[in-house]
């Protein structure tokens, strides 16, 4: 019994295997048949919209749902608007079917995955078929497009029923209900007909703006009075800006407002549009709040007053409106501007005892012998803006938000200014030698750095004296884009003080010594001297004439690095790179110049 059963199961074994095996011979010699004679083909069973596709190429698909999808071209949207109906084919909305994607699809029926996945597909569309949903497109570029046109017959503005000017007479226009056709919200509620393919109705989405109600009566003798004449913005007594009455009409409007007897059209200017009008005024009247400025008086330890402190004041604008308003109403066309003033942080009286300002913590100098008249001139202007400068304590001092405009107009003369890869000529050459020397009285005072930016190349000036520290002690400023700054991190204020003597720039720091200790060293390497000089032909300069634009300097690699102590604890560890390009010296020549012997020009 027992051997007779094991036989049994095995005849049985051996009869499923040999049934599966033809099945897998079957299905491998079909899908072989339908690889090679469908190559290129859609294979038995696919359908698209009871259209057989078996056996047709991309192309052939196309022309043959073509006949059969004809939504686009014959399908019918109705838009309404009130009692207006546009009847559009959806191919007039940018709609249409993607035929080369509905190829795509149908071609890939039985061709992906593994051997028994793309025969399970083969198999199935065979037996079950396999119809591919069409593929729409809605392009709602185009669509908006044709939108706008039916916007066109639409759109309205809202006009409000205002009082009009013909000359300085006044005169009331009726109001109208500005329309406008919300094309994003329409195109959204297609979307839905378009895919599915049905035919609809969309109610248009139209956003309205109604008018205010005026009473003609009561208002426009109001406003027959503040067209009467020319309203003039004052600002202690001498006036800044005159609106004449066409002018003010413009400004006009009629604000619903409540009252106890119930709501009421009042006359009043457009807040919005006469705010315009005063900001445009504000930036010119606005007057920054400035310390006062003093010297330390190192003989009695008190503070001279160098400059008074200045009162800030800006622009109330929202309280200006009011004025406005009330002032116009009751016919007041001379009208004082309302401002909020700003006290500065230290007045007139303030004392070195009050800032903590007790002693000398930073004293440093710069050399610029040979420098021309023009650099002395930058130098000069630019170190007078720090010359009594108070720094708060926690404040970070800005150079460039100091010096400001850098400009002919603010004193500042043309001379030498490092420009990308070029030393030309540009207004403000030699503030440099202000920011270096101001970094440098901040490195040595042991104050927190906080941005310093080099210069591309060497420059002598900074390494002359013998106070020089050397090079890697540069700091370059270009107002606006580069910029030096530092953190006043004592709890006292600092006072700044710069002398300029002949070719000397001596800048002072005075505060209350805290105690911090200040260690530096300066690593050289990587020394790279300056490339050969190079010619240029200059077609402005005269034959014979040579002119120097650029001047050698050697390249240096340059770490420098900090150390500051407070009480034997680290406060700052300063690592501070610098890389000098090696320069080249640059001469520009005119046409048929003969030049050195062994020059270089740019030909070579």
């Amino acid at each position: 019994m027992y051997k007779r059963s094991i036989s049994t199961g095995i005849h049985a074994l051996y009869g499923a295997v040999a049934i599966t095996g033809v099945f897998l011979v079957l299905a491998g010699v079909y899908s072989l048949a339908a690889r090679i004679y469908y190559v290129g083909k859609v294979l038995p069973g696919v359908s698209s919209a009871g259209v057989n596709l078996a056996g047709l190429t991309e192309a052939e698909i196309r022309d043959s749902l073509q006949e059969v999808f004809v939504y686009p071209s014959n399908g019918l949207i109705v838009l309404q608007d009130q009692d207006r109906l546009w009847a559009i084919h959806p191919q007039e909305l940018g709609v249409g079917l993607n035929f080369k994607a509905i190829a795509e699809r149908a071609l890939l029926v039985g061709r992906e995955g593994g051997l028994i996945e793309r025969l399970g597909g083969q198999w199935s569309a065979w037996l079950r078929g396999h119809s591919i949903a069409p593929v729409i497109f809605f392009d709602q570029e185009f669509g908006a497009k044709f939108l706008d046109k039916i916007a066109d017959q639409i759109n309205r503005p809202q006009i409000e029923a205002v009082i009009g000017v013909d000359g300085v007479s006044v005169a009331m226009n009726p109001g109208q209900i500005g329309r406008q056709l919300d094309i994003d919200t329409t195109l959204g509620d297609l979307i839905e007909p378009f895919s599915k393919l049905y035919d609809a109705q969309i109610k248009l989405t139209i956003e309205e703006t109604p008018p205010l109600v005026l009473d003609v009566s009561e208002q426009s003798v109001i406003a027959e009075m503040i067209l009467a004449e020319a309203l003039v913005l004052t600002v202690e007594t001498d006036a800044v800006s005159v609106i004449e009455p066409a002018e003010l009409a413009q400004l006009l409007r009629f604000n619903l407002v409540d009252t106890e007897d119930g709501a009421q059209y009042e006359v009043g200017l457009d807040e919005d549009l006469i705010s315009l009008t005063l900001e445009a005024l504000a930036a010119d009247l606005i007057i920054v709040p400035q310390n006062a400025r003093f010297i330390f008086n190192e003989d009695s330890g008190e503070l001279d007053l160098l400059e008074s402190a200045v009162v800030g004041r800006a622009l109330d604008i929202p309280a200006t409106i009011a004025k406005l308003q009330s002032d116009l109403r009751n016919g007041i066309h001379e009208v004082e501007m309302v401002f909020q003033s700003d006290e500065p942080g230290v007045g007139d009286d303030a004392t070195a005892e009050e800032l903590g300002i007790r002693e000398v913590v930073s004293v440093v100098s710069s050399y610029f012998s040979g420098s021309g008249s023009a650099r002395v001139q930058n130098i000069k202007t630019s170190a007078a803006a720090f010359h009594g400068l108070l720094i708060a304590p926690g404040e970070t001092l800005s150079m460039a938000q100091v010096l400001g405009d850098i400009s002919l107009d603010t004193g500042y003369a043309e001379a030498l200014i490092i420009f990308g890869d070029r030393t030309i000529k540009g207004v403000g050459g030699g503030v440099c030698q202000v920011s270096t020397t101001l970094y440098r009285a901040a490195f040595f005072g042991g104050y927190q750095l906080v941005e310093r930016y080099p210069h591309a190349y060497r420059v002598r000036y900074y390494e002359l004296g013998a106070s020089s520290p050397g090079p890697g002690f540069d700091a370059t400023v270009y107002v606006p884009l580069v910029d030096f700054k530092f953190t006043n991190d004592r709890d006292t204020w600092l006072l700044m003080e710069t002398y300029v003597y002949d070719r000397q720039l001596v800048w002072k720091f005075y505060s209350t010594s805290d105690g911090r200790e200040v260690e530096w060293s300066r690593q050289q390497f990587n020394a790279q001297d300056a490339p050969e000089a190079l010619y240029k032909e200059n077609e402005d300069l005269k034959k014979g004439e040579i002119k120097k634009v650029d001047w050698a300097a050697d390249g240096l690699d340059v770490i420098v690095t900090r150390n500051v102590t407070l009480d034997g604890e680290n406060l700052y560890e300063d690592r501070i790179e610098t890389y000098y390009l090696p320069w080249r010296a640059i001469y520009e020549y005119g046409p048929g110049t003969k030049l050195p012997k062994g020059a270089k020009t740019e030909a070579e």
